[in-house]
């Protein structure tokens, strides 16, 4: 039996909408796994079970806003099934149709009348006194910041084994070009179409201000490590979970070889949802 997943915010609107929609895909003869969102958290859990097999899972619909469309996609991990966001409230960057389309939209789904394009993610190691400690896939960005006590940060980083600068910033974002739109967005970055191959490199609040976001080959490998005296400093991944990180500590960021596959409907533009985000005009003046 071909199964749906469900994944939703924890909110009201979007658990009851959940319910008649899950109710709706029995109906059909589809089973669903449903999970609710995970909450963000200081630290990282490494056997939390998804209950997802790529083989018999034809989609993952996400009921909320592009948090939990983040949640998800480290929910399904490096399998490869396509999935679709479904927005509550105002439009997000990630979610593809509005909760008043959904039942229009899944049918379409269903009816398989759907492209799927791909979106780069982000492989991040954590090695500590030589040894690999973390390893995670980021859709959005992994973000290097201070705490709220800290003094400027001193990132070194390099590129390809070759060193680059070291950052006095209040931290560093690295993200994919999905990611353009943002933490990197709000720290000055350009807005970067999904399509185009590379890696961004942004300083948040550079004491040099000639130190501007880069973007490198997408092939690029990208160390990181801290100042000597840096402390309370936190390595978040897509702002859903992170982690305390040592001045012994070396991070390596790369293209993961496990894109995410969203899931994109006829008629439906990238530059439609970035204008409406963005409250841009869309027509002459």
């Amino acid at each position: 039996m071909k199964q749906i997943g469900l994944f939703v915010k924890q909110d009201s609107a979007a658990q009851k909408t959940a319910d008649a929609f899950e109710k709706w895909l029995e109906e059909k003869g589809l089973a669903v796994i449903r999970q609710n969102a995970f909450q963000p958290q200081l630290g990282l859990q490494t056997d939390r079970e998804t209950g997802v097999d790529p083989e018999t899972m034809l989609c993952v619909f996400v009921l909320g806003g592009d948090g939990t469309f983040l949640s998800a996609s480290r929910w399904i991990g490096e399998a490869s099934i396509p999935m679709i966001g479904v927005k509550f409230g105002d439009i997000g960057f990630l979610a593809e149709i509005a909760e008043d389309s959904l039942f229009t939209a899944a049918q379409t789904v269903l009816d398989r009348d759907f492209e799927v394009e791909s979106r780069s993610r982000l492989k991040v190691r954590i090695f500590r006194q030589g040894r690999l400690c973390v390893e995670e896939t980021v859709l959005n960005d992994v973000v290097i910041n201070k705490g709220a006590l800290a003094r400027l940060a001193n990132i070194e980083t390099c590129i390809d084994d070759h060193y680059l600068t070291t950052y006095r910033s209040d931290g560093l974002i690295v993200s994919t070009p999905t990611g353009s739109t943002a933490y990197c967005l709000a720290a000055g970055g350009p807005v970067v179409h999904p399509a185009v191959e590379g890696i961004l490199v942004t300083p948040i609040c550079p004491f040099t201000l000639t130190n501007r976001v880069l973007i490198v080959p997408a092939m690029s490998r990208i160390q990181i490590r801290l100042g000597e005296k840096a402390a309370d400093i936190v390595a978040t991944f897509d702002g859903q979970q992170g982690l305390e990180i040592a001045p012994t500590d070396t991070i390596l960021i790369e293209k993961s070889p496990s894109p995410l596959k969203l899931i994109k409907l006829p008629g439906h533009n990238y530059f439609d949802i970035l204008k409406a985000k963005l409250r841009w005009s869309g027509g002459r003046i």
